[in-house]
């Protein structure tokens, strides 16, 4: 299975990622969009799946919030949610918005799943000077041991060896990457956690014998946790956010 295969199979689970993929802090969209100049009004965000960055997006500009991604599964799960907002299939190698049209352009989950160079060129194409390139990730925190288990049971994705790895590269015409990171939790039941194994890229294209025994593993874990019926447990995060501005 290809990357580009991986990076398109979600739509496959729109439901599950959904239901089981986490939002994003407030506080760390709104970060990335600080440097923005005065006035700015439009953000794209591109690779916007189900929205989950989307309303977040919407929330923190006064202004017009766009979303883009390759599949059309996604937008429409995006479209329930947001009907206001207007989608368009693209990619950021090829983006269907005109030259210098917005202020910026945001990606959450996704920029693993790009060529930077390219991508970088070509949101440049699309983003005003002086706009802003804002990436964000929300991370498992496996610093501690269940959710270390968990990994393992799962398998890592691109995300992870990303983020704790040297992060993003961003190309030319952006300049210099800021970084600032977010610690926090959230309270899943075991239902939730299962959706959130099965919108991961690895397990939607895994066959169905390896799905079953990944399914196994989690349920041997979440038994041991005590993760039964409606109860609960915490599931740390790291959120992860870059930004850079256009020159």
């Amino acid at each position: 299975m290809s990357m580009s295969e991986r990076a398109t199979s979600f739509g496959t689970a729109a439901s599950s990622y959904e239901a089981g993929r986490p939002d994003y802090p407030f506080e760390a969209v709104a970060w990335m969009l600080e440097r923005l100049p005065e006035g700015a009004r439009r953000v794209a965000d591109v690779g916007a799946g189900t929205g989950k960055l989307t309303r977040v997006l919407a929330d923190a500009t006064d202004g017009e919030v766009v979303a883009v991604d390759p599949d059309a599964e996604m937008l429409a799960a995006l479209h329930v949610q947001s009907p206001q907002v207007p989608t368009f299939i693209g990619t950021a190698e090829a983006l269907p918005l005109p030259d210098a049209s917005v202020d910026a352009v945001v990606m959450g989950q996704a920029w693993h799943w790009v060529d930077p160079v390219p991508a970088s060129a070509e949101i440049g194409r699309v983003v005003r000077p002086g706009g802003a390139l804002g990436l964000i990730w929300n991370v498992r925190d496996e610093r501690v041991d269940w959710v270390r288990r968990l990994t393992l049971i799962m398998s890592g994705s691109p995300a992870e060896e990303m983020i704790s790895g040297d992060g993003p590269t961003i190309a030319a015409p952006f300049g210099d990457v800021e970084t600032r990171r977010w610690e926090w939790t959230r309270t899943m039941n075991r239902e939730q956690l299962l959706h959130m194994a099965r919108s991961r890229s690895y397990i939607i294209t895994a066959s169905e014998e390896k799905k079953a025994g990944i399914e196994r593993g989690m349920h041997d874990l979440f038994d041991e946790l005590g993760v039964v019926g409606e109860r609960t447990i915490e599931l740390p995060y790291v959120t992860a956010a870059f930004r850079a501005v256009r020159g």
